[in-house]
């Protein structure tokens, strides 16, 4: 039987993770700053209310580890949602079966037209989004389109349901490079009280996701939490890095990617349990880049403008950029289909001239077939 993070997850206590966060001081502060590896303790003090006052600092090393390790490279991607049907219940999400909206499946016509427009916009590389929905929105439905989605762009990801580790070596040969699946939140009770039906109420299946992910041998895998659905971010934070940590030692083959999500906006929504202001956003973000210089970190248009353009040129590398968040939202516009309401919502070219203006190259293509990759 395959080991997974559920063995290091029950080792972690919730309130115990949140009393040792609080209870870290400035003095641990300044020595996970000093440190040249930093270890799962210091994270908890780069994390804790006591490093608010050297974000300075925190920002200034996570600058300098980015610009080494990335150089001055962005890579812009977009979402294109496939659909919104869902087989969930979640009370936070705009696509929750519970919720009375008009429902959108992507035929493989109205697919090659969003296609053409997001190609039109001058992205090589793609985010596939969906609902939750096995039948309807399942392999069958992946292996329908995955290809013809695959031969237009360079880099291919998703964000579906969690899959069989098969079923993701099968979407690998069909051209997936990586798998984005956020846990939205590390505590149980938490979990349960948001999750009312569907298979999403399986804390454990979805806990497990990147495990099989590293298993089927998925290049690119992506992390996250909702920040605000817990009444502990710090803690939930904390059991993210402590989640990278155990899949980089784990599945060593694969690249990972952190990204940050707020509750934003949605038809539905509950009002978030724990409040994050961007300075401690800003914090978040640059404790994981000090803990994990080699990964990407990822910022979506949730943020506003204003906040991405100041907190990408210090630790982020990869951003989306003028997202629709609903079925169709490129070739037409269907605002009453949309998962949540994104803030910034400049242009590629308004995102792409910010981060020139910043001195960062922004990437719109991540591989060439001579470099390794094949295209489809």
């Amino acid at each position: 039987m395959m080991k997974t993070f559920t063995q290091r997850w029950q080792n972690l206590g919730w309130d115990d993770t949140g009393l040792r966060i609080h209870a870290k001081t400035a003095a641990d502060v300044e020595r996970a700053l000093g440190a040249a590896h930093p270890d799962i303790n210091d994270m908890m003090a780069l994390l804790s209310p006591a490093a608010a006052g050297y974000l300075e600092s925190m920002a200034q090393k996570a600058q300098r580890l980015t610009r080494q390790r990335f150089g001055n490279t962005v890579g812009m991607y977009v979402p294109l949602y496939l659909s919104n049907l869902c087989a969930n219940d979640c009370t936070y999400c705009g696509f929750s079966m519970s919720n009375h909206l008009k429902r959108k499946t992507l035929s493989g016509d109205e697919i090659a037209r969003e296609c053409a427009a997001i190609r039109d916009l001058g992205f090589d590389s793609l985010l596939l989004v969906t609902g939750e929905h096995q039948s309807k929105v399942g392999m069958s439905y992946f292996r329908r389109h995955l290809p013809e989605i695959r031969a237009q762009f360079s880099t291919l990801m998703m964000e579906v349901q969690p899959l069989a580790q098969e079923e993701y070596a099968e979407l690998k040969t069909l051209g997936l490079d990586g798998v984005m699946v956020y846990q939205e939140t590390y505590h149980l009770p938490t979990y349960a009280r948001h999750h009312l039906r569907g298979h999403k109420q399986d804390f454990f299946w979805r806990l497990e996701t990147p495990d099989r992910l590293g298993a089927a041998g998925i290049d690119k895998i992506g992390l996250g939490a909702l920040i605000g659905l817990s009444d502990n971010w710090r803690s939930d934070c904390l059991m993210l890095a402590e989640h990278l940590a155990w899949l980089q030692q784990t599945w060593w083959r694969s690249r990972y990617s952190i990204s940050f999500p707020r509750l934003r906006p949605c038809a539905g929504g509950i009002p978030p349990a724990s409040l994050m202001d961007e300075a401690q956003l800003l914090q978040v973000i640059c404790a994981f880049r000090l803990f994990a210089p080699d990964v990407e970190l990822s910022l979506s248009t949730r943020e506003s403008a204003h906040f991405r353009d100041h907190a990408v040129p210090l630790a982020i590398n990869n951003v989306s950029a003028f997202s629709r968040t609903q079925p169709g939202g490129y070739a037409d516009a269907h605002p009453e289909l949309e998962q949540f309401s994104p803030d910034d919502n400049r242009t590629p070219q308004q995102v792409a001239a910010a981060l020139s203006a910043a001195g960062l190259q922004p990437v719109w293509k991540d591989w060439d077939g001579y470099l390794g990759r094949t295209s489809a």
